[in-house]
């Protein structure tokens, strides 16, 4: 076995791809993650906005098909498993079905693992306490009863295990009342229920950089949290105010790929193809720029050759992110922009990527725009103008108003 073939390549899967009652009341009958996807307008000259699938198109994922498709996909693109978003509330599960329908299918023969996205759902998306959806609360018996319902996926034979013990993730292990206690149950109840050991890994989310003092086994490397770099948009021109951040590519790599992990202090290394909720979140939005994908195989390709040399003996993962976060400009799918390009990277990373340094770097082009951007100025130049006009016409018919009186 080649020293590049020991490290295994898993992406964050997200099910939010198929409605659901509860997305229904909050955005709308018929809400899905393509809402959120399709909506958006570039923010700036040169901004590749919207993202929109090619080869799958506007999936639905209760649909066995697409999930198989997907798999294939994947697998011939050198991912080796899917670590999928689990969400519990209290007891209430949400966007589920895809999962469980994956469980349940023998045709779905990807390796998995699960993550638990322990945040709040808030209107904003970001997980903070602002105008929340569906809270994510604890109670005296939470830690069993989310061991004793993740235990049908952990006992599955796809289950993706780091010697033997099976991989649990936590998304923001700062939320949980008492973390050492929640891991004490969780391996407790296993053991009891035939399983000797779980892995369990924290990831590296908002300012959380230390896995051990939160007795974690190991850390899960999550970018784009944690970047702390000049915001780029104060020397960038926008078609209207821009609130948001915007980092660059090389940037937030280079920060991950100086971290170092060893058997004492271990970690797995992540990366990502590209960054841009701006589907999401607006003139808010963060946007890392240049993620092409040469500077994605270069990232994933050093991710790959540093874990080696962290761990010159073991089987290890490299964790991407993500599968298919379109909303967030996130994804290894298709896309009618770059085709299969992110796919072929990959391959190419997996193997050992001749890339020998970033080919896209700092504050893009803007002196020419792409059509969809200069569609997305006239209309924002219209819209303006409009909006002038008709306050104009309100001030006139008050006065006619005012003077008839």
């Amino acid at each position: 076995m080649s020293d590049r073939s020991r490290v295994k390549l898993l992406a964050f899967y997200l099910t939010q791809f198929h409605p659901i009652p509860e997305n229904d009341a909050w955005w709308g009958k018929g809400f899905t993650e393509w809402t959120n996807a399709s909506k958006a307008i570039p923010l700036f000259p040169g901004h590749y906005q919207p993202h929109l699938p090619a080869d799958l198109g506007f999936y639905d994922l209760r649909v066995a098909e697409t999930r198989r498709e997907q798999i294939q996909l994947a697998k011939k693109y050198g991912i080796d498993g899917f670590c999928y978003y689990y969400y519990w509330f209290a007891g209430k599960r949400l966007l589920e079905r895809p999962l469980d329908d994956m469980l349940a299918d023998p045709q779905s023969d990807m390796p998995f693992c699960l993550c638990w996205a322990n945040e709040n759902w808030t209107r904003r998306w970001d997980g903070a306490e602002k105008e929340i959806l569906i809270e994510q609360s604890y109670g005296p018996d939470s830690d069993l009863r989310v061991i004793q319902d993740l235990l049908r996926y952990v006992k599955d034979p796809r289950y993706i295990r780091i010697d033997g013990a099976p991989l649990i993730i936590v998304y923001c292990p700062q939320r949980l009342p008492n973390c050492r206690e929640t891991l004490r149950v969780w391996r407790e109840y296993c053991a009891e229920q035939g399983i000797p050991r779980i892995h369990a890994a924290c990831a590296l989310t908002h300012s959380n950089w230390n896995h051990k003092e939160l007795g974690f086994d190991s850390a899960v490397e999550f970018p784009p949290h944690n970047m702390k770099f000049e915001n780029l948009a104060q020397k960038m021109s926008f078609y209207k105010t821009f609130r948001g951040y915007c980092a660059d590519f090389a940037d937030v790599a280079n920060m991950y790929l100086q971290r170092r992990y060893s058997p004492e202090a271990s970690g797995f290394r992540g990366v990502f193809p590209s960054w841009d909720n701006t589907a999401r979140s607006g003139e808010r939005a963060t946007v890392v720029l240049n993620g092409s994908p040469e500077n994605y195989e270069f990232w994933l390709s050093e991710a790959i050759s540093r874990t080696i040399e962290d761990f010159p003996t073991e089987e290890r993962f490299v964790f991407i992110n993500a599968w298919n976060e379109w909303a967030e400009g996130c994804h290894l799918e298709p896309d009618r922009k770059f085709g299969r390009r992110y796919l072929e990277a990959t391959v190419r990373a997996k193997k050992g990527s001749s890339l020998r340094g970033w080919t896209h770097r700092g504050i893009p082009r803007t002196d020419v725009p792409s059509p969809v951007a200069a569609t997305a100025k006239h209309w924002l130049e219209n819209k303006s103008w409009l909006s002038r006009n008709w306050r104009s016409i309100r001030r006139t018919l008050r006065q006619k108003k005012t003077a008839n009186n």
